[in-house]
């Protein structure tokens, strides 16, 4: 008498689509890689750095433009910094600038999509037709208006860039929480008694994070180059803080015979802001469920 073994298929995480998407995308492995570096170099830049004092208000100017070498391997910039070690501050900088923008605006856009979406009514028209009247505006020219205005600084160009970033995530999660309002799960909670608060905290908001994650992996690089941006237009950080676009700014008359001064700051821009893009594909190929159907 044989028996027969029913086998349940395997549902995979999003762990185990992670790992596999890591294996079968090698360039977003790669620029997970590397931006893992440059977090460390920024977080350990004092350690780092070859001349730590030149990160901040330093100046040498017996020292000023000294091609790379041995004693500075990207060489000093006009008064004599060495440009290696700003560089490595200058991540520090920017990276702030992205995590702050990009936090504050997932947890501005988060909170007023869910409540937008899984209220409706007049709650979802008028958050929708605020979000409505930031959208209408292109980011970049919102955040120099805005970079204008504010005092020019990390702080400023923090707040400059959020109230142009943070619509998109409202927008994108009042969607996602309206899709998820109507599914059979959260109309069973619903018939238990569950209250509409435990019901957002406990269904909506969990099952609306997914896209918003996959977004901010996207945004970053995004946030990064509009940084870079306020910077050289002088509306960002200031003297003597170390920041890649201000870098850029300052080297830019000295490309042609002075080469050094702004190719590595532009590198470091391009690079960070290249590695934030594949690695934001490579996750969105990987927590997309709809990927699994063949598999």
């Amino acid at each position: 008498m044989s028996t027969s073994v029913t086998t349940v298929p395997h549902r995979r995480t999003p762990a185990h689509r992670l790992l596999r998407t890591a294996r079968a995308d090698v360039l977003a492995a790669i620029g997970a890689v590397t931006l893992v570096l440059i977090v460390i170099a920024a977080v350990a830049a004092p350690l780092l750095s070859p001349y730590p004092a030149d990160g901040t208000d330093a100046t040498h100017p017996t020292q000023a433009l000294l091609p790379p070498g041995s004693e500075h391997w990207f060489g000093t910039d006009g008064v004599g910094r060495d440009v290696l070690t700003r560089v490595l501050y200058g991540a520090r900088t920017s990276l702030t600038i992205t995590v702050a923008v990009l936090a504050v605006s997932a947890v501005i856009g988060v909170s007023l999509g869910v409540a937008a979406g899984y209220a409706g009514g007049i709650v979802r028209d008028v958050v929708m037709r605020i979000t409505d009247i930031f959208l209408a505006f292109p980011a970049l020219l919102l955040s120099v208006a805005l970079a204008v205005v504010l005092h020019p600084g990390v702080r400023g160009a923090i707040i400059a860039i959020t109230a142009s970033w943070w619509p998109w995530y409202a927008r994108m999660t009042a969607v996602t929480a309206a899709s998820i309002r109507s599914r059979g799960f959260v109309d069973a909670a619903r018939c238990l008694g569950v209250s509409r608060v435990r019901i957002v905290f406990r269904h909506v908001l969990p099952n609306s994070l997914t896209p918003v994650l996959v977004q901010l992996s996207l945004d970053a690089g995004g946030v990064i180059l509009t940084a870079a941006a306020l910077s050289y237009l002088g509306l960002g950080p200031q003297e003597p803080t170390a920041e890649w676009g201000l870098m850029v700014q300052q080297g830019q008359s000295l490309f042609t015979t002075n080469w050094w001064v702004v190719t590595f700051p532009g590198l470091a821009i391009v690079v960070t802001a290249f590695c934030f893009n594949v690695l934001g594909e490579g996750l969105r190929a990987a927590l997309d469920p709809r990927r699994e159907v063949t598999r």
